[in-house]
C-alpha cells in the first residue's frame, strides 16, 4: 500500500478522545432510571482500569508463581471424583438458592411478565421448599454473601441464572437490544483506549497499524451540551482540543497529523470569545477568538459537527463560519448515521416541526403548514438532526433565503438579503461538506430495497443529476418533493445526488465498511464518473473496533477493491477534500 510515486494515503476518520471527554450518564434513555446514573461513564471506566490492573498482576511476581500453583490445584481437583462430585452438589444447591435470591430482589423492581415460564418457577419453589429442598434465608447479608460466592466461584450456576432471568424479567430482555448492546460496546471501547494516558498514545496505536507516511484526519468530539452530564474540569473540551494542538505541534507524528476543530452552536452562543468575527461584501474575517487560535494560527485543517448532539447544520451561529469556511475551501466533516451518540435531554417545544421544510395539509388548495416531526424518543427525534437533507438548506440559495430571512439582522446583511423574492448576493452552494458514514449500511440496503419507488431510481434515470429536490418537471418550486424526500427516501439516494448537483459535497465509508455487503454498491459508486471523485476513505477509529479491528479493516476493503479504486478513494480524492498534498 505504500508507494512513494504515490500521493500519501489518508484515512479521513478517525477518532483519539479519551473516556474521560464523555459526559458521565450515557445511558440516559437506553435504560430505566436509576439504572442510567448506576452506569456512570466514570465509575465504569475506572472499574474498566482496577480489572485491567488486576488482570495484569497475573504475569508479575509473585502472581506468576501463586496462580500457577492455583491451576495445578484445580487439576488434582478435577481429577478427584469425591470432591469434584461434592463441589458440583454444592454449586447446584448455591445456584438454586441464589437464583431465587435474586428473582425475589428484582421481582420489587421489575413487574416480571405472567408466561409460561414464570409458571414454571413458581411450581418449582412451591416444590422445592416442600421437599425441604430450598430454604428459607431471609438475613439479607446471608442472601449477599451467597450471590457473591456463587457468581465469584461457580461460573456454570452464574451463566444458568443469567439465563433464565432475560427470559422473564423486562429488564434483563431489553439489554440484548441492537441499541443498548451498542452502548455496551461503546463503553467497552471507551474502557479500553481510557487505559492510554494522553490522545497522543493512542493515535500512535492506531498509525503504528498503517504503512509509513499514512496520514489520518483527526476529529474531537465536544459532548458538554448533549444533556448527559458535565464533564470534569481537566477534561473540557478545550484541554482536549489543546492536547490535539500540543501532538500536532511537538509530537514525531505531526506529519501524520490533520485535526479537525469541533464546532458546537451552543458553545458559540454561551462564550463570547470561541467564535468573533467582522464582515465586509460578504467576506468573513476572523478576529482573535478560539476558533482563529486553531485553524490560523495552530493550523487545524477543517471543522467537524455532530448534530444529533441537539441542533441543526444551519443553526443561526453557525452560519458565519461556514461562510467562512466556504470562501476559504475549509472543509466540513458532518456526522450522518444513525448511531448511539446523541441528545439525552427533554424535547424542545421548537423541535415538533422543523424550521424550514414544509408539508401539504390541504390538497385542493395546495395548503402547507412546517413539517412535523412527532418523534418522542431521543434516538428518533434526534435523528431528525442528522437528516442529509438539512443540509439542502446550505447549498440551496432558494431555502438559504428563507433560513436567512429568520435570522438577526447581521446575518441578513453578510448574506446580501434583501427579501424572500430576491436572490442572495452571497449563498453557501461551494460549501465543502463531508457526510461521513455515508448515512449508514442500513440506508445502502433501503436503496437496494426500493426498487419500485421512483425517487431511489433517479440516480439511475438522472445519472448526471439525480433528484430534483426542488422543482417539479415543470420547473415550480415544489414543498412536497421536500416532503417526500424528507420522509420516504433512503439517504444513500439523497447523499449521491447532492454530491453530483455540488462540488464540493463528498462522502466518507467510515464505520460502514465493516459490513463486507456494501461492496457491491461502494465499487459502483466509485467507477460512477459522476461520483467516483467524491468518496473518501475512513474507517472510524476506534468507534468501529467493536466490528473489526484496524488492520482487518483496511485488509478488507483493499482486498474488495481494485488497487485503482482504493487510490482514488484513499489518496486522490482526500487530497482534493484537504486542498493539499
Amino acid at each position: 500500500m505504500s508507494d512513494c510515486t504515490k500521493k500519501p494515503v489518508i484515512n479521513c476518520h478517525t477518532h483519539i478522545f479519551r473516556g474521560e471527554h464523555v459526559p458521565p450518564y450515557l445511558a440516559k434513555t437506553f435504560v430505566p432510571w436509576p439504572f442510567s446514573y448506576l452506569l456512570n461513564t466514570s465509575l465504569i471506566l475506572k472499574l474498566f482500569k482496577n480489572s485491567i490492573s488486576s488482570n495484569n498482576k497475573k504475569y508479575q511476581d509473585p502472581y506468576i508463581e501463586k496462580r500457577r500453583n492455583r491451576i495445578l490445584k484445580a487439576i488434582k481437583l478435577r481429577r478427584n471424583k469425591l470432591l469434584s462430585g461434592v463441589l458440583s452438589l454444592i454449586g447446584m444447591i448455591l445456584t438454586i438458592h441464589v437464583f431465587f435470591i435474586i428473582f425475589k430482589w428484582l421481582s420489587f423492581v421489575f413487574n416480571p411478565e405472567q408466561n409460561e415460564i414464570i409458571g414454571y418457577i413458581v411450581k418449582l419453589q412451591t416444590w422445592l421448599t416442600e421437599y425441604h429442598l430450598l430454604f428459607p434465608i431471609k438475613n439479607v447479608y446471608l442472601q449477599a454473601l451467597l450471590s457473591f460466592i456463587l457468581f465469584s466461584y461457580f461460573k456454570s450456576g452464574r451463566n444458568f441464572i443469567w439465563f433464565v432471568l432475560s427470559k422473564t424479567i423486562k429488564f434483563f430482555a431489553i439489554l440484548p437490544g441492537k441499541m443498548t448492546k451498542d452502548l455496551l460496546e461503546r463503553y467497552l471501547l471507551l474502557g479500553r483506549f481510557t487505559l492510554y494516558k494522553n490522545q497522543s498514545k493512542i493515535f500512535s496505536s492506531m498509525k503504528e497499524q498503517y504503512p509509513p507516511g499514512t496520514k489520518f484526519i483527526v476529529l474531537p468530539m465536544d459532548m458538554e451540551y448533549m444533556g448527559a452530564g458535565k464533564l470534569k474540569p481537566e477534561n473540557s473540551y478545550q484541554n482536549q482540543m489543546q492536547e490535539l494542538a500540543d501532538i500536532k505541534e511537538n509530537s514525531t507524528n505531526k506529519d501524520a497529523f490533520l485535526p479537525f476543530v469541533f464546532v458546537e452552536p451552543r458553545r458559540i452562543k454561551d462564550e463570547k470569545d470561541h467564535l468573533k468575527y467582522t464582515f465586509d461584501n460578504g467576506t468573513v474575517t476572523l478576529e482573535n477568538c478560539f476558533i482563529k487560535e486553531y485553524i490560523e494560527g495552530k493550523k487545524f485543517d477543517g471543522f467537524k459537527i455532530y448534530p444529533a448532539l441537539g441542533y441543526y447544520p444551519f443553526d443561526e451561529e453557525l452560519l458565519p463560519l461556514w461562510k467562512y469556511a466556504a470562501d476559504n475551501q475549509l472543509p466540513i466533516m458532518t456526522h450522518c448515521i444513525k448511531g448511539t451518540i446523541f441528545y439525552r435531554g427533554a424535547k424542545k417545544k421548537e423541535w415538533e416541526s422543523h424550521p424550514i421544510f414544509k408539508e401539504i395539509v390541504n390538497l385542493k388548495n395546495e395548503i402547507y403548514e412546517p413539517l412535523l416531526l412527532p418523534q418522542r424518543k431521543n434516538k428518533d427525534f434526534s435523528l431528525n438532526f442528522t437528516h442529509p437533507m438539512n443540509y439542502l438548506v446550505l447549498l440551496k440559495e432558494e431555502l438559504l433565503r428563507i433560513l436567512v430571512s429568520q435570522c438577526r439582522q447581521d446575518i441578513r446583511d453578510l448574506f446580501g438579503f434583501t427579501d424572500l423574492n430576491t436572490e442572495l448576493k452571497y449563498n453557501l452552494s461551494h460549501l465543502k461538506i463531508c457526510f461521513a458514514h455515508f448515512g449508514g449500511e442500513d440506508q445502502w440496503n433501503k436503496y437496494l430495497e426500493l426498487d419500485r419507488y421512483g425517487y431511489s431510481n433517479e440516480l439511475i434515470k438522472e445519472p448526471d443529476f439525480g433528484i430534483d429536490f426542488l422543482y417539479t418537471a415543470n420547473q415550480k418550486f415544489s414543498w412536497r418533493k421536500l416532503q417526500d424526500c424528507w420522509k420516504y427516501v433512503d439517504w444513500y439516494s439523497i447523499i449521491c445526488s447532492m454530491m453530483l448537483q455540488h462540488d464540493n459535497v463528498y462522502a466518507d465509508i467510515s464505520y460502514i465498511l465493516h459490513d463486507d455487503q456494501i461492496f457491491p454498491l461502494l465499487r459502483q459508486t466509485i467507477n460512477n464518473p459522476k461520483l467516483g471523485d467524491k468518496v473518501l476513505f475512513g474507517t472510524d477509529f476506534y468507534v468501529v473496533r467493536n466490528h473489526s479491528a484496524e488492520k482487518n479493516l483496511v485488509a478488507t476493503t483493499t482486498g474488495n477493491l481494485t488497487v485503482e479504486e482504493f487510490d482514488s478513494i484513499a489518496r486522490d480524492n482526500p487530497a482534493v477534500f484537504l486542498s493539499k498534498f
